[in-house]
């Protein structure tokens, strides 16, 4: 077992017009897999980019909103997340500020609500 912290603030991000984001490297695997911890500031925003690979965005704390091509916001809150496709324009912001994990590589296939392992099975659960 290793205890790491994954909030540590390693770099203030500023690309795309980027402001008030903390980016945290956590991990990474074979192939092309990054987990990344994101902090936004209240009144920040993740500028507009296009995903350079899939990635999920699953916020853990707090509130604000995301955004595709197309600029409409959609809020989003703890315990919510997003998937984008590689090359799918996006950008997401927040009044209050949120935390987030940013999942990016292969792409992943979402359990829908009420499938995949019960939670009493699931892998790590009882570890």
């Amino acid at each position: 077992m290793e205890i790491f912290r994954f909030d540590r603030d390693e770099r203030l991000v500023t690309h795309f017009g980027s402001s008030g984001l903390l980016a945290t490297r956590v991990a990474e695997g074979e192939g092309a897999v990054r987990v990344t911890h994101l902090k936004v500031a209240p009144g920040g925003v993740i500028g507009a980019h296009a995903a350079s690979v899939p990635q999920m965005f699953l916020v853990i704390s707090g509130r604000g909103w995301v955004a595709g091509p197309g600029g409409g916001r959609t809020a989003i809150a703890a315990g919510q997340g997003v998937r984008w496709e590689r090359g799918e324009e996006h950008t997401s912001g927040t009044e209050e500020g949120f935390t987030a994990l940013a999942i990016e590589g292969a792409p992943l296939a979402l359990f829908a609500s009420g499938t995949g392992p019960e939670p009493e099975n699931a892998p790590g659960a009882r570890d």
